[in-house]
Order: structure tokens, then C-alpha cells, then sequence
């Protein structure tokens, strides 16, 4: 990896991170690393989180990919629940790039940063300690291009 590459990704989390700890929108921010050989197939990356309102929130999640990722599209396996049950299982499917292979997404050179909606207004069923998994769900043993993968919980819009 360049001084470069490595510059453009300290700033792209900075820049980031900023941006969430100046929004009073974000309840929840928390992003993953992925390894550099791939996201292998049976690895979970795991979020914890408290919910203190069962306001109306939107639940995003965010996935940084570099320009090596080999797809148009992405699929993941999502889980919602506490420690001991899940109650909210989906399968994702968004797209990374367009029909002609330019990425969607924001950011730049060597770095995309893709927000997905997982949930638009959902109600967190009670406050307490939630968990909730991500699993990449291509048909590769060790995916690559992935840098890693965030999740975002805000205030919804009523």
C-alpha cells in the first residue's frame, strides 16, 4: 500500500468521522476493517448498541470499497436482534457501480464509500442492548475490495 492510498484512507475516516460526531441525527456510528486478503465468507462482523428511545430511526449501513472490487453489485446477510434472539433476518442486494462500471457512491481516487438504507423509520420494538450482524454473501470464499463496512443508526423522519 502507498504513503498515498494510506493518506486518502486516514482522511476519508477522519472526514467521516467527523461528519457523524457533528450530526445531532446520528444515534449510532461504528465502522469495521476488513482484512487486506478479503473478507472471507464465514466471518461476522458484529455491532453492539444501546437504544435508549423506541423513536422512529433509520438504520444505513456503509460499505468502502476500493477500486479492485471485482462487481457491479454486493449481497449481504443481515441480523437484527439482542444476544439471545434474532428477530429481524434480510438479505441485501444494492449495487456498487452502474450499468458501464463507474462506481456509485461517494468519495474518490482510491477509496468509494457506499450508504445503503437498511431500514427507512423503523421502531426499535423496546430500549435496551440490540446486536446486529453483517455477513457477505457473495459466492466467494475470501471477497476483495472491501475496506470496511459501517453501520448508522439516526433519527428517523415521521
Amino acid at each position: 500500500m502507498t504513503a498515498m492510498t494510506v493518506k486518502n484512507q486516514i482522511l476519508t475516516v477522519l472526514s467521516s468521522l467527523l461528519l457523524a460526531a457533528c450530526s445531532t441525527q446520528t444515534k449510532y456510528s461504528e465502522f469495521q476493517s476488513v482484512p487486506l486478503t478479503g473478507w472471507s465468507a464465514d466471518s461476522v462482523l458484529t455491532y453492539r448498541f444501546d437504544v435508549t428511545d423506541t423513536e422512529p430511526c433509520d438504520i444505513l449501513l456503509c460499505v468502502r470499497h476500493t477500486e479492485t472490487y471485482p462487481y457491479q453489485n454486493m449481497w449481504l446477510f443481515c441480523s437484527l436482534g439482542t444476544d439471545s434472539v434474532a428477530f429481524w433476518t434480510d438479505t441485501l442486494e444494492f449495487y456498487l457501480a452502474d450499468d458501464r462500471g463507474r462506481w456509485l457512491g461517494n468519495g474518490g481516487l482510491k477509496l468509494i464509500e457506499m450508504p445503503v438504507i437498511f431500514a427507512q423509520n423503523y421502531q426499535f420494538p423496546d430500549t435496551g442492548n440490540f446486536v446486529f450482524t453483517i455477513q457477505q454473501g457473495m459466492r466467494e470464499e475470501r471477497l476483495r475490495g472491501i475496506s470496511d463496512v459501517g453501520l448508522i443508526i439516526r433519527n428517523g423522519k415521521e
